[in-house]
C-alpha cells in the first residue's frame, strides 16, 4: 500500500494547523515483541517512530500503572506539524480490556488513530487477539469512522512454509500475511507488514501511512470547528420567526342512509296504505301503497291505472296483470286502513293465485326493502311452500312483475339488475307530481303535489303531522310557512330520492333551515358539508372580495342548532384572521366569538411582531431579507 504523503506535508501550513489550538491521539494495543526474540529490550514501534521520525518534536513520555504495580500504558506527547500536540498511547498487553474496560473503552473513545500490533511468530497471541480483543473494539467503535492500522510486525521464522501435509509446525507458530489481512477486512483497518524496525520501514512505511491518516484527522477538525464557528456567528444574528402552521379543522362525519329501512318501517307500521290486498276467499288482508309498488313495476301501474294497457310494451305484463290480480270495489271488504284521509279510499285487489297470495307479505317486505335482498326472498319462499316447483312458479311472477328481462338463474344477475333499477328511477318518477298524490302542499302562491306515504316514511315530523290530532291529517290542501318554493322542493326531492345538489352556499343553507325545521337530520349533515367543501375550495382572492357573509352563516347555524356548523366557521374566520378582520361583519361576532377567535387565529398576533421586529431588523441592516 502507498500513500503520497510528501505533498501533504508540504501543504500543512497553508492548511493552517499551527495557528489552531489542535491535537491528535493516537491509541496503540498489542506487542510487537514475541516469546522467542532474542532482543527482549528493542524499543517498541510507537517509540521507534517518534524517536525518528523529523515530524516530531519536544517528546516526553510517562507510565500509568496498574493496581498491582504494572505498567498498563506509556503516554507519549510530542508536537508534530509545528504546533499540532500529538497524545500516543501505547497499551503493549490486552489485560486493559479485561481488568480496566472503563479506561480501555475511554482511550478508544478519544482516539483519533488506532494501531493494532501483533507479531507474526507469536501465533497464540494472534489468535487470543482475533477472538477475543476484535469483537471488544468493533463494539467500541461502533461504526465509528476512526482509521485502525493493523501493523503485522518481524520475519517469520521459516522463510518458506513447509509444503509437507504431516508437519504445522510452521502453521502452529507464524501469523500469515492471508490471516492478517483478512482480520484487516473483519476490522476495516489499513493492514502493514513491518519485517523488522528499520529507518525504511519506521518512517516510509509505517509513519507515511500514520502520518497520512493525522493529516487526514486534522483536515476533519479543522472543517468541523468552522462549522461550529458559521454556527455561533449565525446564531448572534437574527432569524427570521418560523410561521407555524394553523389548527386543524374540525372533521364533520356523514350519517349512513336510511332510505331503505324508511320504505320498509313504511310497510311494518302500514301508515298511510291506500292499497288491500285479498285472496279469493277474503280471509286476510295485507296493506300497501300504490306509490311504492308503481315505483318499481309497470304492473302496479298498470293495475293503479297509472299507464293504460296501449303504454305497456311487453304483452306478458299485461297478461300476467290481469290473470293475477284483481280491483274490485264494493261494500263486502274491512273498513277503511287508519291513516288514510276519509275522502281517499283505498283500493282492494283480490289476488287470484292462492300459491303467489301466501307469499305476499314476503314478496312485499322484498320490494319495500329496496328489492335486492333476492336470496332472502328466495330462502323465505322456500321455506313457505316447501315444493321446488311451487317455489320456481312464485319466483318467475316475482321476476315478470319487476319486469326482469328473461329468465335470471343467478342471484347476482337479479340483484344487481334490481338495484340498478330501482335506484334509477324508482320514487323519482313520483317527485312533485300529481300522479297518485294525496296530498298538496300550498306554499308562496304556488302548489305542490306530494304522497303521504312517502313523507311518513322518511321524516317524523310529518309523520306525526298526517297520523296525530292535527288538522293536516284530514287534510288534502296544507299549507307551509316559513320557506321559499324552492327550498321546500329541494327537501321533497330529497324525501323521495335521498339525494340533493344544492346551487349554492345560502341555498345549502336555506335547505338545512328547512331540513332542521322538520327535524331531517342527515339532509342537515349533507348541507353542512356542502357548505364545508364550497368555503375550502375558495381561493384567497374570492374570500376576500365576496359579498358573502360568513358571519351571517355563522349565526344563522347557531340559531338553529347545527352545533358542527357553527364551530367549523368559527375556526374557518380564526384560520383566514387576516381576511375576516377587514371586513364590517367582523364587527358582528359576540365577545365570546371574538375571544375563541383571537384565541385560534392564524398568523398569531405573537407572529407578526416577531415579524415586524424582523422586517426593521433588516431595513436597519440594509441586507436582504431571508424570508421574502
Amino acid at each position: 500500500m502507498c500513500f503520497a504523503v510528501d505533498g501533504l506535508l508540504k501543504s500543512r501550513e497553508g492548511r493552517g494547523f499551527g495557528r489552531i489550538n489542535m491535537s491528535v491521539n493516537i491509541v496503540a494495543f498489542g506487542n510487537e515483541r514475541d516469546g522467542f526474540s532474542e532482543d527482549n529490550q528493542q524499543p517498541s514501534l510507537m517509540w521507534s517512530y517518534l524517536r525518528r521520525s523529523a515530524l516530531i518534536s519536544q517528546i516526553d513520555s510517562s507510565l500509568s500503572a496498574s493496581h498491582a504495580g504494572n505498567p498498563v500504558f506509556t503516554e507519549y506527547q510530542a508536537c508534530v506539524f509545528g504546533n499540532v500536540k500529538l497524545v500516543v498511547h501505547d497499551c503493549p498487553v490486552w489485560d486493559i480490556f479485561d481488568s480496566d474496560w472503563y479506561t480501555s473503552r475511554s482511550l478508544l473513545g478519544g482516539a483519533d488513530i488506532i494501531v493494532i500490533k501483533y507479531a507474526v511468530n507469536d501465533k497464540a497471541s494472534f489468535q487470543e487477539l482475533k477472538e477475543n480483543y476484535i469483537p471488544m473494539i468493533k463494539k467500541a467503535l461502533n461504526h465509528s469512522s476512526v482509521p485502525v492500522i493493523l501493523s503485522a510486525i518481524g520475519t517469520r521464522k521459516n522463510g518458506l512454509p513447509c509444503t509437507c501435509p504431516l508437519c504445522t509446525s510452521d502453521r502452529r507458530s507464524s501469523v500469515t500475511t492471508s490471516e492478517g489481512v483478512q482480520l484487516a477486512k473483519e476490522l476495516g483497518a489499513t493492514y502493514l507488514e513491518l519485517h523488522t524496525l528499520n529507518d525504511f520501514y519506521i518512517q516510509k512505511y509505517f509513519g507515511g501511512v500514520l502520518e497520512y491518516f493525522m493529516i487526514q484527522s486534522l483536515n476533519h477538525k479543522t472543517a468541523e470547528k468552522m462549522k461550529k464557528k458559521k454556527k455561533m456567528q449565525k446564531g448572534h444574528q437574527v432569524q427570521p420567526p418560523q410561521l407555524e402552521q394553523p389548527e386543524k379543522m374540525p372533521i364533520l362525519k356523514g350519517e349512513a342512509s336510511q332510505y331503505n329501512a324508511d320504505l320498509h318501517n313504511l310497510l311494518c307500521c302500514c301508515q298511510c296504505a291506500d292499497v288491500v290486498f285479498y285472496p279469493e276467499d277474503r280471509s286476510t288482508t295485507m296493506e300497501a301503497h300504490k306509490v311504492i309498488l308503481c315505483s318499481v313495476s309497470p304492473l302496479f301501474m298498470l293495475l293503479f291505472e297509472v299507464k293504460s294497457p296501449a303504454d305497456i310494451c311487453d304483452a306478458s305484463i299485461v297478461q300476467m296483470a290481469w290473470s293475477l290480480f284483481a280491483v274490485e270495489t264494493g261494500t263486502a271488504f274491512p273498513p277503511t286502513p287508519c291513516g288514510v284521509p276519509p275522502c281517499a279510499s283505498p283500493v282492494r285487489v283480490v289476488v287470484k293465485d292462492s300459491i303467489f297470495c301466501s307469499c305476499l307479505p314476503d314478496i312485499l317486505h322484498f320490494i319495500y326493502s329496496g328489492a335486492f335482498q333476492w336470496d332472502q326472498l328466495e330462502d323465505d319462499i322456500k321455506k313457505k311452500l316447501k315444493d321446488p316447483e311451487k317455489t320456481e312458479h312464485v319466483l318467475e311472477k316475482v321476476k315478470c312483475i319487476l319486469q326482469t328481462p328473461g329468465k335470471l338463474n343467478t342471484v347476482k344477475d337479479c340483484r344487481s339488475h334490481q338495484i340498478k333499477r330501482l335506484y334509477n328511477t324508482s320514487l323519482r318518477l313520483f317527485f312533485n307530481t300529481p300522479v297518485l298524490a294525496d296530498v298538496i302542499f300550498k306554499i308562496q302562491g304556488a302548489t305542490v303535489p306530494a304522497h303521504r306515504a312517502v313523507l311518513v316514511a322518511r321524516c317524523e315530523v310529518m309523520a306525526a303531522m298526517f297520523n296525530g290530532n292535527y288538522l293536516e291529517a284530514n287534510s288534502i290542501l296544507v299549507p307551509v310557512y316559513g320557506v321559499s318554493k324552492d327550498t321546500f322542493l329541494s327537501f321533497l326531492e330529497y324525501l323521495y330520492t335521498d339525494s340533493c345538489c344544492p346551487a349554492s352556499i345560502l341555498q345549502a343553507m336555506s335547505l338545512l333551515i328547512c331540513a332542521e325545521m322538520y327535524q331531517v337530520m342527515r339532509l342537515q349533515h349533507i348541507c353542512e358539508l356542502y357548505i364545508i367543501t364550497q368555503l375550502q375550495s375558495m381561493p384567497t382572492r374570492e374570500l376576500a372580495s365576496t359579498s358573502l357573509s360568513i358571519v351571517s352563516l355563522l349565526k344563522k347555524a347557531k340559531f338553529h342548532n347545527s352545533d358542527c356548523l357553527s364551530t367549523w366557521l368559527l375556526h374557518f374566520i380564526a384560520t383566514n384572521y387576516l381576511i375576516f378582520s377587514q371586513k364590517p361583519e367582523f364587527q358582528d361576532l359576540s365577545v365570546e366569538e371574538r375571544h375563541f377567535v383571537e384565541m385560534h387565529r392564524w398568523p398569531s398576533s405573537l407572529y407578526l411582531k416577531q415579524l415586524a421586529d424582523y422586517r426593521n431588523y433588516v431595513h436597519s441592516q440594509k441586507c436582504h431579507c431571508a424570508v421574502m
